[in-house]
């Protein structure tokens, strides 16, 4: 199979590579360098980030970037999420800067046990518009790595790999992914060794205090109807919690305010696409909606929706052409019971995923969410209205005419049933899934109306990274507030 990236894109060989200068940023990107049971490709951000502020003169030009890729990838390990690092520093502190990454990953990545890393350092003032593009298809595409190396070796891009490389996919994605347009952050804390696999012990009560305090700039922190915190995992990886939302200030706040009594390893702070439904911006095309991409269509219901055992409800929709495909929502999702009440007609867009086919079931959208733009109307015929006492009548059978069960007035057989217009028990609105069932991408019902615009991202690295780098030091501390024990 070749992505749509491949097919269109890479073929255009206008752009010419730009040599660079000692005073050229250097960007580094990586990916899967973690696997399904532990390890972390944000935690190998930290401790790289960590090396670079402690031992070099570098200066970060962004925030480290945390880009999340298509979720329906069927090979990801968990949030399909690659890293970009965008520093500033003289070619020697560069050159010892690649250096200790390749060492670092080579050394930390869980290669043998399912991680398959790759690595790549790109210099340059700007990114070449064929790796945006590569960047912007790796969201809702399946891309290949043979690809990968032609973009790299076309730009100059020093690559390294371990495993099968699939890693270099999403390295490079996530350095062309600018993020110039809406964007969140996301502040992730990070447990000492010795606490990896332990309970996390986090208290519900201040989850919820700033969750109220800081709505809606903040998300995907509790779930009300499970009664479950959202901002911390569950399994062995190093990863305390992650706190969502709309500035850097915003979720250092609401991480001050846990007051986590654990010591941890440090924190910091990613600009992510996570929460914007980026993957769901391409346009679905049919027939030709292909296994594992992402994206919206707009299309009208053909078939009545279904509900089956377990709570999933399916149906099928056509598109203006007349091309009709299945559907299917998902109980977990909390958007089954709204699907069952669509009906023959409706005009909805679904942001969804495509299910690869299988020996009992064809290709499928799984719906992530559905937005009701037209309802169509429902008429159910009714037997005739008694004109003495306004009751409804009794047919007496096939053609026999009608009668009042009340006061036995009847009517010839020529009265004609009514059509009676029945109200719907849904709107035209949007609807998303519930939080418990939200994926990495997938864009708050709160965060619509906050979407951020190219211009909105102030690049003031203030209060973004936090470690314990003073060995004298008993706390670690921004604006004057301790954040958490380090020793």
């Amino acid at each position: 199979m070749i992505s749509s990236f491949g097919a269109t894109h890479f073929a255009k060989e206008t752009e010419h590579c730009t040599v660079a200068q000692d005073s050229e940023p250097l960007h580094i990107g990586f990916d899967d360098t973690d696997n399904r049971l532990g390890k972390c490709t944000t935690h190998m951000a930290f401790k790289i980030t960590e090396h670079i502020l402690k031992t070099t003169n570098a200066d970060f030009i962004d925030n480290p970037l945390l880009i999340r890729l298509n979720p329906n990838i069927p090979w990801k390990t968990r949030g399909n999420g690659a890293v970009c690092l965008r520093i500033r520093t003289d070619r020697q502190d560069q050159q010892r800067i690649v250096d200790f990454v390749k060492h670092h990953i080579e050394t930390n990545a869980a290669t043998g046990k399912g991680a398959n890393p790759g690595v790549v350092f790109f210099r340059g003032r700007q990114i070449p518009e064929a790796l945006m593009e590569f960047s912007r298809f790796g969201m809702f595409d399946i891309l290949h790595k043979q690809i990968a190396i032609k973009l790299a070796n076309k730009y100059n891009i020093e690559y390294f790999t371990l495993g099968n490389g699939r890693g270099l996919i999403g390295a490079i994605a996530a350095i062309g992914c600018v993020l110039d347009g809406d964007h969140t952050f996301e502040a992730i804390a990070y447990r000492r060794p010795e606490n990896c696999g332990t309970l996390r012990i986090i208290d519900t009560n201040k989850v919820i205090e700033y969750t109220k305090s800081t709505f809606p700039y903040t998300f995907n922190n509790y779930d009300y109807a499970n009664r479950r915190i959202l901002i911390s995992p569950h399994g062995p990886d190093p990863v305390f919690c992650g706190i969502r939302g709309e500035s850097t200030e915003v979720v250092v706040s609401s991480l001050i305010s846990l007051k986590i009594h654990e010591k941890l390893e440090g924190c910091m702070v990613f600009r992510s696409n996570q929460g914007t439904n980026m993957h769901l911006q391409h346009e679905i095309k049919l027939p030709d909606a292909r296994s594992f991409t992402s994206g919206h269509i707009r299309c009208k219901v053909s078939v009545k929706p279904q509900t089956i055992q377990g709570g999933h409800t399916l149906f099928v929709v056509d598109t203006e052409d007349g091309v009709s495909f299945p559907a299917a929502v998902y109980e977990p999702t909390g958007l089954a019971t709204v699907a069952s009440l669509l009906t023959v007609g409706d005009v909805i867009e679904i942001g969804c995923g495509v299910r690869k086919a299988s020996s009992k079931h064809p290709r499928t959208f799984n719906v992530e969410y559905l937005m009701v733009l037209e309802l169509a109307n429902v008429f159910e015929i009714r037997n005739p209205v008694c004109s003495h006492c306004s009751k409804s009548m009794k047919s007496e059978g096939k053609d026999k005419g009608f009668q009042c069960k009340r006061c036995k007035q009847r009517e010839p057989p020529t009265k004609q049933k009514v059509q009676i217009k029945l109200p719907r028990k849904i709107k035209p609105e949007l609807y998303v899934p519930l939080p418990k069932a939200h994926r990495h991408l997938t864009k708050p019902l709160q965060r619509y109306g906050l979407e951020k615009k190219s211009t909105d991202y102030n690049k003031n690295m203030s209060d973004w990274f936090f470690s314990d780098l003073d060995s004298s030091s008993k706390s670690i501390i921004t604006n004057n507030n301790a954040v958490f024990n380090t020793k």
